[in-house]
């Protein structure tokens, strides 16, 4: 199978670029051009020279590449059923149904007065859309505190989906009570709360999670503290509010990588994040101990769908002339989620 994928590459030359994301599978991640989270990927691939872009990702990863993409470019998802648990806990219909409630309860006019939308960069194009159409922005576990801040520049509320716990830790982090942030559940009506709850709230957060990070527990803190005493406890924000309280650091992936990667020898490391990210640091530093935080393995199942024989089967219909699974958003959200992408941008800027 290596030898079928190197040869297809061989042969496709700079036409194609392959991204692969920090949690993808090794026999998989070894052929990608670039490695990196789902924005630094998708900001790669509006880069790249070549007209072909297979994302070795999940499903909202590719529709952000095809966003930022060149009219040219064509982005291909090897298997279209790798998508994202919590991305899908958002859908546009119940996020549409959410707003015309707040509209109703007087806390918007509808068009971002008095709630500003936040997305997490973990959602789907039409939410993205969505965000950006009403005032919003688009934000990443790197900038979500900026985001925030950017948002209460505007109103005195926030809206911020699908992701609560990075919602709740970021907000915390910025001093606001857990008991002025609240959680709207689409399943219940008017969200699970009460009207007065919902006007005294500064933060609306969505009742969603990422299915990874949510198995870490805060005894799992505890039970590798007594078993490595003085290591260092990194998780991601996408964790539990109680999680991150206990642990010495929070960050993004980008960020989990910086600090073990700048640690003296010798230093260690348990972190809450994917399995394979954790492995792969291992390896990367061997004069460092770097274990993960539960010892169930905490494996993206979604992301591992990506399988090389996925990647081979994709670049061999290429070879062939074909295109196989292209990722394609609609015009219409397009324009609007590029808008939430761009207001990242300066927001990071």
């Amino acid at each position: 199978m290596d030898a079928r994928i190197r040869a297809a590459r061989e042969i496709l030359g700079e036409q194609c670029v392959v991204l692969g994301h920090h949690y993808q599978r090794d026999e998989v991640i070894q052929f990608s051009d670039f490695q990196g989270d789902s924005w630094r990927l998708s900001e790669l691939a509006s880069q790249a020279s070549g007209r072909y872009i297979i994302f070795c990702g999940v499903h909202f990863m590719a529709e952000s590449a095809d966003v930022l993409a060149r009219p040219d470019q064509v982005v291909i998802l090897p298997d279209l059923n790798a998508g994202c648990s919590m991305a899908d806990m958002a859908e546009i219909s119940q996020v549409e149904d959410a707003w015309e409630q707040f509209v109703r309860l007087g806390l918007t006019t509808g068009h971002g007065s008095g709630i500003s939308p936040l997305t997490y960069m973990n959602s789907a194009a039409a939410i993205k859309a969505f965000v950006g159409e009403r005032g919003g922005a688009v934000c990443t576990s790197s900038n979500a505190r900026a985001a925030m801040e950017w948002a209460f520049a505007r109103n005195e509320k926030i809206f911020f989906l699908p992701d609560q716990h990075l919602g709740r830790n970021t907000g915390y982090a910025m001093g606001i009570p857990l008991d002025e942030m609240v959680v709207w559940d689409p399943y219940q009506l008017q969200g699970g709360l009460s009207a007065d709850s919902l006007r005294k709230a500064s933060v609306i957060l969505w009742k969603g999670h990422c299915s990874v990070h949510q198995r870490f527990l805060p005894e799992h803190v505890d039970r590798i503290r007594e078993r490595h005493p003085g290591i260092h406890v990194i998780v991601h924000p996408e964790c539990r509010w109680e999680v991150c309280q206990k642990a010495d650091d929070t960050g993004s992936t980008d960020k989990l990588r910086r600090l073990v990667a700048e640690a003296p020898a010798g230093e260690k490391f348990a972190i809450g994040t994917e399995i394979h990210l954790v492995n792969r640091l291992a390896k990367e530093h061997p004069n460092k101990t770097v274990v993960t935080l539960n010892d169930s393995g905490c494996l993206c199942t979604t992301m591992y769908r990506i399988s090389p024989q996925h990647l081979a089967w994709s670049l061999e219909n290429l070879v062939e002339g074909t295109v196989v699974n292209q990722i394609k958003v609609r015009p219409a959200v397009k324009h609007w989620a590029k808008v939430a992408l761009d207001r990242m941008l300066q927001i990071r800027g």
